[in-house]
């Protein structure tokens, strides 16, 4: 049997594993294998983290959510954050968090709340409603009951480009920007996988031993174009982006798992969120106005000062559901946990997928995964990622809230140069920095690509003004030249207004209209037309 995709190549390049997908269960099974002394090739058809691993809250599972409903998940969790915190402690903000009940919510969940975290092996500890005030102000004066739990926050992206980065290191190679079209199919194996370049629409072929599929949402999409099954559901959650930290530490809501019951730090921030809702296409999302307003209603009674407080963004994710069941009518009741499939029912040999799972558990994905691979190729190195440190590097460096002006202000008075995003203080060295990484990676420097690897318009202005600055300096670096520059503005500032629509109230609606005044009105740039798509914040 051979599926056939019929276009000009001169030559093919071979590698051992061909893992598609460049989000934080890619990138981690990219190191995993560079690790073992197995080379790769990981494409992305966006951008590093542009599924699920860019659109969520960045929550440091505890487990505490999923106690009551998928303890396997929990303990998944619990143990996965611990080796987290000892391997990679620079992506995370170990602020801890708290479960917290307030009048109306079932009592019968928090009374049984102690021994679901028992029973799953985690560590909660019960405080009085007025000591949990005492350490987060803002909690609502209805609080009837709390637990502290070992929650924490995470920088998907700094986690990501890390793995990546050490992945490259070791011998594998990254391209962004690049989708899977086809496959060539013999017997039992995939000998061929055609690619595309989504920019140029350039077309190649890849000769790889063995194939991954850690597309998340898109697994199914995938699997289809080898030959192979993959139920996934797609869930659309929306969160919220506040304008400052609203707390120490990450606050759930003390009932099952709903919308709008947790708020998690992200650095100079907070994440509201989020939903769940039931979508047919993961690229056509975006934030609705009666998913931010349920999430602000909700969200408000836990802690109410959320109901006046300023949003900056929107932004939505699709998380990848398997389920075993075609008739699930509640995606929360849906198990967290992950799925690899090696398709031997497909009849091939050489392809498998990974989907399912949440952020705090892409490691473990990554291993399960990468043996099931290892094994295939008769490599016997084992995993060390439990115990491996991974590295802190410059790629993953600018993306951490409050980095670039300590940087900036560490420098002698007569060495700072100019500022050119004022909301996130970043430099023009920053923006150097990450462009000249970019070159070196064979990525293009743009305003989107330098966005999602550092702070660069994601502050109350959300790109009104550091966007020009920073596409004058480029043209006066010689990054860009030519008349690039105005659709790589646009497309900048079309996925910062596509994360503005469905918050237009208060400042930001202020803002907004400024936003419109300057790039619609005095550069005759057209923004974002309702029906587009986009989640990353």
């Amino acid at each position: 049997m051979s599926v056939y995709v019929n276009f000009f190549m001169e030559a093919s390049v071979e590698t051992e594993v061909l893992i598609i997908g460049g989000g934080a269960t890619g990138t981690g099974i990219a190191r995993d294998l560079a690790l073992r002394g197995i080379r790769s090739i990981v494409v992305e058809k966006g951008d590093i983290n542009a599924g699920a691993s860019g659109g969520n809250h960045g929550l440091l599972h505890s487990g505490a959510r999923y106690v009551s409903n998928d303890a396997g998940s929990a303990r998944e969790c619990m143990e996965e954050a611990d080796i987290l915190r000892q391997t990679a402690p620079h992506c995370i903000d170990d602020c801890g968090g708290l479960f917290a009940a307030v009048q109306g919510d079932d009592e019968n969940y928090v009374a049984d709340f102690p021994n679901f975290c028992e029973k799953a092996g985690l560590d909660t500890t019960a405080i009085p409603p007025e000591a949990a005030r005492e350490m987060e102000p803002l909690l609502a004066d209805e609080t009837i009951a709390a637990f502290r739990v070992r929650d924490g926050a995470i920088d998907p992206f700094m986690l990501s480009l890390e793995n990546m980065a050490h992945a490259r290191a070791l011998g594998a190679t990254l391209l962004c920007h690049t989708q899977v079209v086809g496959f060539e199919r013999q017997n039992h194996c995939i000998t061929k996988v055609w690619l595309e370049k989504t920019g140029t629409g350039e077309r190649f072929s890849v000769e790889p031993r063995q194939i991954i599929n850690a597309t998340g949402a898109w697994a199914g999409k995938v699997a289809a174009l080898a030959g192979a099954t993959t139920h996934v559901l797609y869930s659309m959650g929306t969160l919220l982006v506040t304008q400052s930290r609203m707390t120490q530490g990450v606050i759930n809501r003390l009932r099952p798992p709903s919308d709008a019951d947790i708020l998690v730090p992200g650095g100079t921030v907070s994440i509201l969120g989020t939903t769940s809702v039931r979508v047919d296409d993961p690229d056509r999302i975006r934030p609705t106005v009666a998913e931010t307003n349920l999430i602000v209603e909700q969200g408000s009674k836990m802690i109410p000062s959320l109901e006046q407080t300023r949003y900056i963004r929107a932004y939505s994710g699709v998380r990848p559901l398997v389920s075993q069941s075609s008739g699930v009518g509640d995606d929360r009741t849906v198990s967290r946990g992950f799925v690899l499939l090696d398709h031997a029912s497909d009849n091939l040999d050489n392809f498998a997928t990974i989907t399912g799972g949440k952020l705090t558990t892409f490691r473990l994905m990554a291993e399960k995964t990468a043996n099931l691979v290892a094994a295939r190729l008769g490599n016997k190195t084992p995993c060390t990622t439990k115990t491996a440190p991974l590295p802190s590097t410059l790629d993953g460096k600018w993306t951490e809230p409050g980095i670039a002006p300590s940087v900036w202000f560490a420098k002698p008075a007569g060495k700072k140069d100019k500022i050119l995003c004022e909301c996130e203080m970043i430099p023009e060295s920053t923006i150097d920095a990450i462009a000249t990484a970019l070159r070196n990676s064979n990525e293009t420097p743009n305003l989107l690509t330098i966005g999602r690897r550092s702070r660069l318009g994601k502050g109350p202005c959300q790109g009104a003004f550091c966007s020009t600055r920073v596409l004058a300096h480029m043209y006066n670096q010689g990054a860009l030249s030519g008349p690039g520059g105005v659709d790589d503005i646009k497309a900048f500032l079309d996925e910062r207004w596509k994360g503005q629509q469905a918050i237009f109230w208060g400042d930001q609606l202020v803002q907004a209209e400024l936003t419109e005044a300057m790039h619609c009105g005095l550069f005759d740039l057209e923004l974002a037309q309702p029906g587009d798509h986009g989640h990353d914040h």
